[in-house]
């Protein structure tokens, strides 16, 4: 078994998450600040709340279990996928990791808590997060006429802070490791559909009320930096450690 931290080693996969970063850059530059009181259409709901539910519990599963079946398909020996998922494994407990003890040290409020203060359900937004569960819950209910439901799903589910995003972190991930496969072996279409896919989860991260933009930025910068935490490992000593196909 070997390991190896090299740069080097991981030119494809920043450069993949650096196409990411510039397409949600443009992304958020693009799009208006949203109204979370404006009615969203039926299918924008459907849509919305999809990509979002796609990067988080219990949908993550679901779309890690896609992206591991990508080396299968290409028919990788056993032990070419097994170096492959202890990588991403350790990446994604990392980030879990990190996004856990960065949410409890910066206490940064989700925008629709603003949202709660500005209809007086609560007296400003850092008071929000000072109620109890059953509580919270109560609130967003209070205000569920007034709000779309893919809003209202969200809002119920995650109830703690916003910085970093977790969604993103993980897509970022996502990108990042199969991303940088995906480029390395010149499977460009798929890796375009990838790319797509994540701006998708970060645009209705915003558009649902859940993060600001700085939450996502720093997100994917958090990634970069988590994939130098892992090293390359190939578990067969006469291979070179790498992604490639023999």
């Amino acid at each position: 078994m070997t390991f190896s931290f090299s740069p080097k080693t991981r030119i494809y996969e920043l450069i993949a998450l650096g196409f990411f970063s510039l397409m949600m850059i443009c992304v958020l530059l693009l799009t208006p600040k949203p109204d979370l009181f404006e009615p969203l259409s039926t299918n924008v709901n459907a849509l919305l709340n999809f990509l979002s539910n796609s990067a988080g519990n219990p949908f993550f599963l679901v779309t890690t279990s896609l992206l591991c079946l990508i080396p299968i398909f290409k028919r990788f020996p056993i032990k070419r996928l097994a170096s492959l998922y202890v990588q991403f494994a350790l990446l994604l407990i990392l980030s879990f990791a990190l996004k856990t003890g960065l949410k409890s040290a910066t206490e940064v409020p989700r925008p629709y808590s603003y949202a709660l203060a500005e209809v007086g359900l609560v007296d400003n937004a850092a008071s929000f997060y000072q109620l109890e569960p059953t509580l919270k819950d109560e609130l967003i209910e209070r205000i569920a006429s007034k709000v779309s439901p893919a809003r209202i799903e969200q809002w119920h589910g995650e109830t703690n802070y916003a910085f970093p995003s977790g969604h993103t972190i993980f897509v970022a991930i996502c990108i990042l490791f199969w991303g940088g496969f995906l480029l390395r072996n010149n499977h460009y279409i798929t890796a375009g559909v990838l790319l797509t896919w994540g701006v998708g989860v970060g645009f209705s991260r915003i558009w649902l009320g859940m993060h600001w933009p700085t939450d996502l930025m720093a997100s994917t910068v958090l990634a970069s930096l988590l994939i130098f935490c892992v090293p390359n490992i190939n578990f067969e000593n006469n291979h070179p450690v790498s992604n490639t196909v023999n």
